[in-house]
C-alpha cells in the first residue's frame, strides 16, 4: 500500500500574502441564497471566477472581526476534517441538519485530497456570509499556500478554472480565519493541538494570525500538533508540531478552565476519538478518507446544557464508485 506523505514539503512556494483592498463589499443575501442553491446540490456547479472573488472579500470583512480565540455558544455542532469531499458534506448536513437550523463550528481542512475542494469551501464560505452568526469556520493546516500546492487544491483550481485566480482568492482569505474557538467558555476547538510556546488563551489571542501559516512556532503548532500516549512534548512525525502528552492537556486545561479540548486534524476509523483520560477529544468528518480508508466520519452535538451526542454517518451514496472494505491505513495521517 502506497504512503502518503503529510509532512510540509521544503522546496514549494510559500510567498507572502497579498496586499487586499479595503472597503466593504456589497453582496446582497439575495444573490448569497442564489449561489447556496447553485452549490448545495448534488450536481453542484462551481461559481464563476468573479463571484468567488466577490464572496472571499466580503467573507474577510467578517473573519476580520473575529478573535483568535472566537467565543461560540451553545447548542452547536462540532466538525472535523472535510477535505474536498463535498458530497460527504451534504451528507453531514442531513445527519446534523441544515444551516441555520443547526449552528456549526467547523475544524479546519475543508480543501486538498479529495476532488471537489473548490465546491466545499465555496459552500462553508457561503454559509459564512449568508449566516455569520450560525457557522464558525476555523483554520486548519491545509489551509495554507504551501500545503494546498502539493495535495490538490491549487490543481483543482487550475483545472476548473483555467487559472489561478480562484485559488489565490482563497488563499488569501484563509490568512483570515481565526485560529481557535471556545465554546461556552469551557471547550477549547482547534484544529491540531497544543504548543509548548503556549500555556493560556490570552496567549492565543495575542497571535498575528494574518500570515501564511509558518513552519514553525505557536501558530503551527496550534494547527499541526497532535496527542499522544507518552508524557510530555514529542518530536512529531508530521514534520510540524509537536506531540503532547496527557500531562499537558491535563495542565493546559486546569490553567485555563477548560472541560475539554476539541481538535481534528488525524483520521480516527469511528469518526470520533476520546483520549487523555477524555480530556481531548478527536473528531473526523470525512468518511472514506481518500476514498480508500473505509473509516466513517463524526461530528459531536453540543445541546445548550453543553450535553455532547456523537453522530456518526459513512459516505454518500454515489452512483458508479465501489463499495470499500474497512480496513485500518497502515501510514500516517
Amino acid at each position: 500500500m502506497t504512503t502518503l506523505d503529510y509532512s510540509i514539503p521544503s522546496n514549494t512556494f510559500t510567498g507572502p500574502p497579498s496586499t487586499l483592498h479595503t472597503g466593504t463589499i456589497k453582496l446582497e443575501n439575495e444573490e448569497v441564497e442564489r449561489y447556496l442553491s447553485q452549490l448545495l446540490t448534488e450536481s453542484c456547479k462551481p461559481l464563476a471566477e468573479e463571484e468567488v472573488k466577490k464572496l472571499c472579500d466580503k467573507a474577510r470583512e467578517f473573519f476580520i472581526e473575529e478573535s483568535n480565540v472566537q467565543p461560540v455558544s451553545c447548542p452547536v455542532t462540532v466538525c472535523g476534517d472535510i477535505h474536498g469531499q463535498f458530497h460527504d458534506l451534504l451528507e453531514l448536513f442531513k445527519i446534523g441538519g441544515n444551516c441555520p437550523e443547526t449552528n456549526y463550528l467547523f475544524l479546519g481542512d475543508y480543501v486538498d485530497r479529495g476532488y471537489y475542494s473548490v465546491e466545499a469551501v465555496t459552500a462553508l464560505v457561503c454559509l459564512k456570509i449568508r449566516y455569520p452568526h450560525r457557522i464558525t469556520i476555523l483554520r486548519g493546516n491545509h489551509e495554507s499556500r504551501q500545503i494546498t500546492q502539493v495535495y490538490g487544491f491549487y490543481d483543482e483550481c487550475l483545472r476548473k478554472y483555467g487559472n489561478a485566480n480562484v485559488w489565490k482568492y482563497f488563499t488569501d482569505l484563509f490568512d483570515y480565519m481565526p485560529l481557535t474557538a471556545l465554546i461556552e467558555g469551557t471547550i477549547f476547538c482547534l484544529h491540531g493541538g497544543l504548543s509548548p510556546s503556549i500555556d493560556t488563551l490570552d496567549q492565543v489571542r495575542a497571535l498575528d494570525r494574518v500570515q501564511e501559516v509558518p513552519h514553525e512556532g505557536p501558530m503551527c503548532d496550534l494547527l499541526w500538533s497532535d496527542p499522544d500516549d507518552r508524557c510530555g512534548w514529542g518530536i512529531s512525525p508530521r514534520g510540524a508540531g509537536y506531540t503532547f502528552g496527557q500531562d499537558i492537556s491535563e495542565q493546559f486545561n486546569r490553567t485555563n478552565n477548560l472541560a475539554l479540548i476539541a481538535r481534528a486534524h488525524q483520521l480516527v476509523m469511528e469518526g470520533y476519538n476520546w483520549c487523555h483520560s477524555q480530556n481531548v477529544v478527536t473528531i473526523f468528518s470525512a468518511p472514506n478518507y481518500c476514498y480508500r480508508c473505509g473509516n466513517q466520519a463524526g461530528i459531536m452535538e453540543l445541546d445548550e446544557y453543553q450535553q455532547y451526542t456523537f453522530l456518526q454517518f459513512d459516505p454518500a451514496p454515489r452512483r458508479g464508485e465501489a463499495q470499500v472494505t474497512r480496513r485500518t491505513p497502515d501510514y500516517f495521517l
